[in-house]
C-alpha cells in the first residue's frame, strides 16, 4: 500500500450525485465528504499494510466505507454493493461512476488488519483530532459514561451441550488439519453419528439421569482424544491447535478424573467446583464471550461502556441521543462520543472507571465534571479520580446501611462527632469514645470506634443507640479523606438542585437506545473481544457522523414519537 492523498470527486460523478441527491435529503456520505474531506488519510494506517505487492484498496476509503456500513446497518456484501451502484459513496469516495468496486471480503479482510496491528480505535482518534480542531469537542466542560450489555455471536449453551459441542468442534478441526491421523485414533464411524450433528438441530434427552449419561460419555470421550493427541507417536504440531487447546481447557474447567481399583472413573465437576466466571469458558468458538449478570438478566457475551459530551444549557434530551435543541452550526454542538470501552460480560462497572479516564485523557478529552451512576463510583474512586485526572464524578453514592440508618430511627452514625485530630468520637449525650484503632474489614482499610459498655449501659436512649445486649456503642469508618468525602457526597444527594444536575446523566440512555437502534450493537456481529471493540468503535464514529450532519443540516434528531392518541389529547387540552 502506497499512501496517496484522496482523488478529487470527479466531475460526471458530483453532477450526478447532487442531481440525485436534490430529489430528498443530502445524504450521509455526501455530507461528509463536503465538510470533513478526507477524513481517514491513508498514511494513518500504513503500517497496517505492506509496501510491496499488488496494489489494494485505499485503507482510508475503505474505514469510510466502514463507518457508513455501520451508519445503516448493512453486511459487507451489502456495504460493497452500496460502493458499486451508490452515488452517494461515489461521491464521498470520490470514485467514477463505472468503478467497480470491491469484492466484500477486502472489509474483512481491512478489520482483520486493524485488529492484528492493534489500530481498533484509529478511526475514532483521527474524528475526534478533526472536531477537535474545528472546536466542536475539547477537555474540559461535562461528559456521562453509561454500560449495557452485548451478545456474543455465539449460541447460549447449557454445560451438556457445550460439552458436547467443544467436542464436537475440535474434531471438525482434526478432521481438517490431520484426517490421516484422526482416522486411526478414534472410531470415526461411531464418532461421526455421535459428534456429526451441532448440538442445536437435536433435542437432548428430557431424562436427568440419560442427560448425565451423556455427559459422562462426552467426558470419557474427551479424554481419549487428547490422551491419542499428547501420546508419543502423534504430531507434536496438533497440540498447538486452538482447537485442541480450546477443549484441554475445557475438559480441566467441567471434568475431572480419579484412579480407582476398577480403573480411571470420570466425573463432571460440581457447580460449586467450577472456576469463577471470568475463567471460564462460555463457548468453543468465542472464547473471550463471558457469562454476565446485571439486574437480573443473564446473557453471555460482553459490556460496553460510552462516554459522550454533555455540555448544553439547556437540560433537555432527545430519546435519540441528546440531540442539541437549537440546531445549525450557530447552535450549541452536538453532543458527541467521545471514549469507547469494551470488556468481558463479567468485568464491573466500577473496574472501569479509571481505565475510561485513561482513554480520554489520552485523547486529551477528560472533563471537568463526569456524570456516572452508582455502579462506577466508591468513595475511593471519587477521591483517585479528583487527584489523579482533575476530574468531579458527579454520582450518586451508597446511602448508610446501619440498622437505625435503614430503620429511620434512633442515632446512626451522622449523629456522632468525629474529632479526627484527637482520634475521637461524641455521642448525642456528649460521652466519648474509649477505642479508636484502624482495622482492615473485608479487605478495606477502615477505623473502628468503640464505646465502653459501662458508659452505654445505663444510658436512656440505649435502644435507639445499638442493638448489643451487654457492650457498648460502634462504630466503623473510612480513613479520614475518603469518609469526609463520602458524607460530604450523601449530603448533596438530598439537595434538590443537585438532583436536577445529576437529571443530566439520563440523557446517557437516548444513546445507548441509539446505538441499538442504528448500529445494533446490542449484538456482536464478530467473534472475539478485539474484533468486538472495533465494531463499537466504528459504531461509536457512525453515531457521531449521524449528529453531525443533523447539525450540519440544521434539523434536530427525532424524538420519542407521540403517539396519536396522546397528540389527539394535547389538542382538545389546547
Amino acid at each position: 500500500m502506497r499512501p496517496r492523498p484522496w482523488p478529487t470527486v470527479p466531475e460526471l460523478t458530483a453532477q450526478v450525485a447532487r442531481a440525485v441527491a436534490a430529489r430528498g435529503p443530502y445524504p450521509l456520505a455526501m455530507r461528509v465528504r463536503d465538510e470533513l474531506g478526507e477524513l481517514f488519510a491513508d498514511a494513518e494506517f500504513a503500517e497496517a499494510f505492506g509496501a510491496r505487492g499488488r496494489p489494494g484498496w485505499s485503507p482510508g476509503q475503505l474505514a469510510l466505507v466502514t463507518v457508513l456500513q455501520f451508519a445503516e446497518n448493512l453486511t459487507d456484501r451489502a456495504a460493497a454493493h452500496r460502493v458499486r451502484y451508490g452515488m452517494d459513496l461515489k461521491y464521498a469516495l470520490g470514485l467514477e461512476l463505472d468503478d467497480p468496486g470491491f469484492d466484500a471480503s477486502v472489509l474483512s479482510e481491512f478489520r482483520t488488519r486493524l485488529v492484528e496491528h492493534g489500530m481498533e480505535e484509529k478511526v475514532l482518534d483521527l474524528l475526534l483530532t478533526a472536531l477537535k480542531d474545528r472546536g466542536l469537542v475539547k477537555a474540559g466542560g461535562q461528559q456521562r459514561t453509561d454500560s449495557t450489555r452485548v451478545l456474543a455471536a455465539v449460541r447460549d449453551l447449557n454445560r451438556l451441550e457445550l460439552a458436547g459441542e467443544t467436542l464436537r468442534a475440535t474434531l471438525e478441526a482434526l478432521a481438517c488439519a490431520a484426517p490421516d491421523w484422526l482416522a486411526g485414533a478414534v472410531p470415526v464411524r461411531e464418532w461421526a453419528d455421535r459428534y456429526g450433528p451441532r448440538t442445536h438441530s437435536w433435542h437432548p434427552p428430557a431424562s436427568t439421569s440419560k442427560r448425565e449419561e451423556m455427559a459422562l460419555v462426552y467426558g470419557r470421550d474427551g479424554f481419549a482424544l487428547l490422551e491419542a493427541v499428547h501420546a508419543p507417536d502423534a504430531p507434536a504440531w496438533l497440540r498447538e491447535l486452538p482447537a485442541v487447546r480450546v477443549l484441554r481447557t475445557m475438559w480441566v474447567q467441567n471434568y475431572h478424573r480419579t484412579v480407582t481399583e476398577a480403573g480411571t472413573e470420570v466425573k463432571r465437576r460440581e457447580s460449586k467446583d467450577l472456576p469463577p466466571g471470568r475463567l471460564r469458558l462460555a463457548s468453543p468458538y468465542d472464547t473471550d464471550a463471558r457469562y454476565g449478570l446485571k439486574q437480573g438478566s443473564w446473557w453471555t457475551g460482553y459490556k460496553i461502556h460510552i462516554s459522550e459530551s454533555c455540555d448544553d444549557t439547556d437540560d433537555q434530551d432527545s430519546a435519540s441521543g441528546g440531540q442539541a435543541l437549537i440546531p445549525g452550526a450557530d447552535g450549541p454542538p452536538p453532543r458527541l462520543i467521545t471514549s469507547i470501552a469494551t470488556t468481558d460480560a463479567t468485568v464491573t462497572d466500577a473496574e472501569m472507571t479509571e481505565p475510561v479516564h485513561h482513554m480520554l485523557a489520552a485523547r486529551d478529552l477528560l472533563p471537568a465534571e463526569h456524570f456516572l451512576d452508582s455502579g462506577y463510583a466508591s468513595a475511593e474512586l471519587i477521591v483517585g479520580m479528583k487527584k489523579n485526572f482533575g476530574v468531579t464524578l458527579v454520582t450518586p453514592v451508597l446511602m448508610n446501611s446501619s440498622p437505625q440508618a435503614r430503620a429511620g430511627a434512633g442515632f446512626d452514625r451522622t449523629a456522632f462527632t468525629i474529632d479526627w485530630d484527637k482520634r475521637q468520637a461524641t455521642c448525642p449525650r456528649g460521652d466519648t469514645s474509649t477505642w479508636w484503632s484502624p482495622a482492615t474489614l473485608r479487605g478495606t482499610k477502615a477505623i473502628v470506634i468503640k464505646f465502653a459498655k459501662e458508659t452505654c449501659r445505663p444510658c436512656p436512649v440505649r435502644d435507639q443507640c445499638t442493638r448489643s445486649k451487654t457492650g457498648g456503642r460502634t462504630l466503623s469508618l473510612q480513613p479520614r479523606e475518603l469518609q469526609e468525602v463520602l458524607d460530604h457526597a450523601r449530603l448533596q444527594q438530598g439537595d434538590e438542585q443537585w438532583r436536577t444536575k445529576y437529571g443530566t446523566r439520563a440523557g446517557i440512555e437516548g444513546t445507548i437506545h441509539q446505538a441499538v437502534a442504528v448500529t445494533g450493537i446490542r449484538r456482536a456481529r464478530y467473534l472475539g473481544l478485539h474484533k468486538t471493540h472495533l465494531e463499537h468503535v466504528f459504531s461509536a464514529v457512525a453515531l457521531n457522523l449521524i449528529r453531525l450532519d443533523a447539525w450540519w443540516n440544521g434539523h434536530p434528531l427525532d424524538r420519542t414519537r407521540v403517539s396519536h392518541l396522546a397528540r389527539l389529547d394535547l389538542s382538545l387540552a389546547a
